[in-house]
């Protein structure tokens, strides 16, 4: 895997979402923890659907590189992600990742923690232990982090953070990848990403 620096993608997702509307009002840690859990559940529902998203990747780069002459760059993209990538379980992963990427950047939470123990061979002990969990297990294990003492708010977002990418290694996807293309395609969207927050 190649080195990840999550404070770089913090700095996207945040930006991304102040111009898109999510930060126009103070945001309480419950409210933003609260969004990271319901696609956690939105990701348990795509493994219930079986939207696993095993060939997502490969079908949305040949769609993306299908027509490249006569299809403008930024469709070709929203309608390739949209159809292969979109709701699937990695995307709704990506999508706890980025919630918790924009509450590190609101709150001003550096993810060194989270960046280095990914980058090292403890992921590869996490991974592992995910592999003696069901993925409803797993999805618990990470959502419980929070129930804790908000002072420690950077620490449990890079446990989260770390635990999510863990959870993907074990499942055999590649997050990174699956982060940028949802970043992307959130920056294409309306405001508020055409919901009320």
């Amino acid at each position: 895997m190649e080195n990840i620096n999550l404070n770089e993608l913090r700095n996207i997702a945040y930006k991304t979402a102040c111009e898109h509307g999510f930060h126009d009002k103070r945001l309480s840690e419950e409210h933003c923890l609260c969004l990271v859990i319901s696609e956690l559940m939105e990701a348990v529902e795509a493994e219930r659907k079986g939207r696993l998203g095993k060939k997502c990747k490969s079908r949305f780069e040949m769609d993306y590189n299908r027509y490249p002459a006569l299809v403008e760059e930024e469709k070709r993209f929203k309608c390739s992600f949209e159809k292969n990538v979109k709701d699937t379980l990695p995307d709704e992963l990506s999508d706890a990742v980025i919630r918790l990427l924009d509450l590190a950047g609101f709150r001003g939470i550096s993810l060194e923690s989270a960046s280095n123990d990914i980058n090292s061979e403890y992921m590869d002990d996490i991974a592992c232990m995910y592999s003696k969990l069901s993925f409803t297990e797993a999805i618990y294990s990470i959502f419980t982090k929070p129930i804790v003492d908000y002072q420690y708010l950077s620490t449990i977002v890079n446990e989260m953070i770390f635990s999510i990418f863990a959870l993907a290694k074990h499942l055999g996807i590649d997050l990174l990848w699956h982060i940028e293309q949802k970043q992307r395609y959130n920056e294409l969207r309306p405001k508020l990403n055409g919901k009320r927050y």
